[in-house]
């Protein structure tokens, strides 16, 4: 008989991916308590989902978390995303972002940094504690795992598109199965034709057709590769058949020609592009983020970033519930806010499946011709740079300026300290109250763990006073701060803390 190890937390998190660690750190920065339940004895080292996009990028950055992963990025060429694997390079620059082009890193990697500095702030990651039941109670949740026991107030899933803790509560997870299945490998050559790419660039150079397969081929460094390929016959293979080595050196050499030579499997693994997603992202005290609330083709680097920034959305709102400091309905606004940003991904993901098909028809290859041809006009470009790099994203709040709901760009600021960024305002997981005119008077109540920053700037937004949320988004702004007090103090009180714990 197995003696339960009886523990308590304030917030569990089930699963130490990156979206998972995000969270853990974004809480344990805001003073949750978090512990994280990882099924696995250590994490998996392979390059999987290893591009973080330009917004994620900022996110990122503005808690001091991009320098670390940067030194471990993959050299690539300063070259923008792709929309379908077209060939026409996505711009970003006109949305005002220091970080335009995509960043290279291995997921395991970015996991790696994430979960040191998420256990520096002060969570707890436990591995080998695969969960096996999740018990919600009117005041709480009980999750065991293992030998272990936890009673905690909140529980986050994290835990993948095969989520144990979505299956566990019996929630369907709607959508299609997909179409397509390929395998993902990290692999040595050890000979190679001129047919490989030599360094990382934009998509539509790595990818190649032949010999009756699709494939995508990304150099790491030395004689390492991560390959994804297919059967262009489109030949499915039970998910859970393991990769042989031969199957992948027959893949190699019909793409990349007899003298490329394979000399090592590091680590593989079969994936489809099935699109679900769950109705609702908070069920009671449960709550969903990631993969684990919505999966969808793996196409222009999407996964990993939308999991990180619904962490980013999460982790303070649910901090400030915990902590008895949320205003009403702040917790159901990650609902709000998120679920229409997965459903977005979800179709337009679905829209580049059918760009990218593999051996396209007459009527598909005609399409890809017109849309590249689209995407050479600078609207166009603009509007699916916004929306695949994440820059574009605007939450639907309340309020009258031009600038609600907004991301902010980094900006040079002059404070009373000194030059420094606008992003490095956040680093401490703070809302900021941004006044570039210096017409906010001293003492202005404001609630816990918001600061106010008296700043000049150059570049910076177009506003008098702004109030910019943990995440980056602007709560309220104003072109004049006169008269306009207490239609701040509704904003802070409506949508970011009360001045009272209740």
């Amino acid at each position: 008989m197995t003696v339960l190890t009886e523990k308590s937390t304030e917030i569990v998190v089930v699963g130490a991916g990156p979206a998972g660690l995000m969270l853990a750190y974004e809480l344990s920065l805001a003073g949750a308590e978090t512990l994280v339940l990882e099924k696995l004895d250590q994490r998996i080292e392979q390059v999987k989902g290893g591009t973080i996009q330009p917004r994620t990028a900022e996110v990122l950055e503005s808690r001091g978390l991009l320098e670390p992963l940067s030194r471990r990025a993959m050299a690539r060429e300063p070259v923008g995303g792709h929309f379908g694997t077209l060939p026409v390079p996505l711009d970003c620059a006109p949305w005002r972002t220091g970080r335009p082009f995509p960043i290279s890193i291995p997921q395991w990697e970015i996991e790696e940094v994430l979960e040191e500095r998420a256990i520096a702030a002060g969570a707890r990651v436990l591995r080998g504690t695969a969960v096996s039941a999740v018990e919600p109670q009117d005041d709480g949740v009980v999750v065991t795992a293992g030998s272990l026991r936890v009673r905690a107030h909140y529980v986050v899933a994290c835990d993948g598109g095969h989520s144990t803790v979505r299956k566990l509560l019996g929630l369907p997870f709607p959508g299609s199965s997909g179409t397509q299945q390929a395998v993902l490998a990290d692999i040595r050559l050890s000979t190679v034709s001129s047919l490989v790419p030599e360094q990382i660039g934009h998509m539509s150079t790595l990818t190649r057709e032949a010999g009756g397969y699709w494939s995508m081929l990304v150099p790491l460094g030395g004689d390492r590769y991560r390959i994804t390929f297919g059967d262009m016959d489109r030949k499915d293979t039970d998910r859970d058949t393991p990769v042989t080595s031969e199957e992948i050196s027959d893949a190699v050499r019909a793409v990349y020609g007899e003298e490329t030579t394979l000399s090592s499997v590091d680590n593989s693994s079969r994936f489809g592009d099935a699109t679900r997603q769950l109705e609702q992202y908070r069920v009671g005290r449960v709550l969903f983020a990631g993969d684990a609330a919505h999966i969808h083709p793996p196409l222009g680097g999407q996964g990993l970033n939308i999991g990180i920034q619904d962490a980013f959305n999460l982790g303070w709102k649910l901090a400030a519930a915990v902590r008895g400091r949320a205003p009403s309905g702040l917790l159901d606004s990650y609902h709000a806010e998120r679920h229409p940003v997965g459903a977005q991904v979800l179709h337009h993901t679905s829209a580049q499946r059918v760009l990218a098909y593999p051996n396209p028809d007459q009527d598909v290859a005609a399409l890809r011709d017109i849309f590249t041809d689209l995407l050479r006009l600078p609207d166009t470009n603009r509007h699916l740079a916004g929306l695949m790099s994440g820059l574009s994203l605007r939450y639907d709040l309340p309020g009258d300026h031009p600038l609600t709901g907004q991301r902010v760009p980094d900006a040079d600021l002059v404070t009373e300290d000194g030059p420094t960024r606008l992003s490095a305002l956040f680093a401490s997981g703070h809302a900021v109250l941004l006044d570039l005119t210096g017409s906010v008077p001293a003492g202005f109540p404001l609630p816990p763990r918001v600061d106010l920053v008296r700043a000049t700037s150059t570049d910076g937004p177009d506003a008098a006073v702004l109030l910019i949320r943990p995440d980056g988004h602007v709560l309220w702004a104003a072109d004049s701060f006169t008269g306009r007090s207490d239609a701040l103090l509704a904003a802070v009180d409506g949508g970011l803390a009360t001045t009272t714990p209740r």
